[in-house]
């Protein structure tokens, strides 16, 4: 199953690698665009940090290297599971931002954001899956339960030994104080 996952992860992650690399090296094209979400994500940002940069430019670049290297990660297979997440986290703002569907007049236009919109939300899903996916391998949650019921039943076990060990004894000491000398 592992070329299966590969292959699907460098799927997945090959839109985010080349608009990325795109919107890095022009992040003018889609400023208009934008600048309605970031002038909106402006005061959450100052309140986070006042010296970080909230212009539109900025942050379409930031958006667009973390798609970059996300995609990149993702692809390569290098934490992938965080990468997914990064990377659902930039669809976010990028498709609130470009396919409001529901604002628009023109049909035809209605349909493309709408079109994208829904396999933004593909993508999304798809990331949501990456990110979940253990490839095979058991979970923290199952690991952590599994090692607690492998101690409960140790302590099972140990108090049954315990408990016979003590009858044992018991036995051996009545026996003792009937013998003899």
């Amino acid at each position: 199953m592992k070329p299966v996952r590969t292959l699907a992860r460098v799927m997945l992650s090959g839109i985010f690698v080349v608009s990325g690399a795109r919107n890095l090296q022009n992040p003018g094209r889609l400023a208009q665009v934008a600048k309605p979400v970031t002038d909106r994500a402006t005061p959450l940002i100052q309140n986070l940090h006042p010296r970080l940069p909230t212009d539109t430019e900025t942050l379409i670049r930031a958006n667009s290297a973390t798609q970059l290297i996300g995609g990149l990660m993702l692809a390569t297979g290098r934490f992938n599971r965080p990468a997914a997440l990064v990377l659902a986290g930039t669809l976010v703002p990028v498709t609130v931002a470009a396919h409001r569907f529901w604002e628009r007049d023109d049909p035809m236009a209605r349909n493309n954001d709408q079109v994208h919109f829904l396999k933004n939300l593909g993508l999304f899903g798809g990331l949501l899956l990456a990110a979940a996916d253990t490839e095979g391998k058991p979970g923290l949650r199952w690991r952590a339960g599994h090692r607690i019921n492998h101690t409960r039943s140790s302590v099972r076990r140990g108090v049954q030994t315990a408990r016979r060990e003590a009858k044992i004894a018991a036995r051996s000491a009545a026996t003792a104080r009937r013998l003899p000398g």
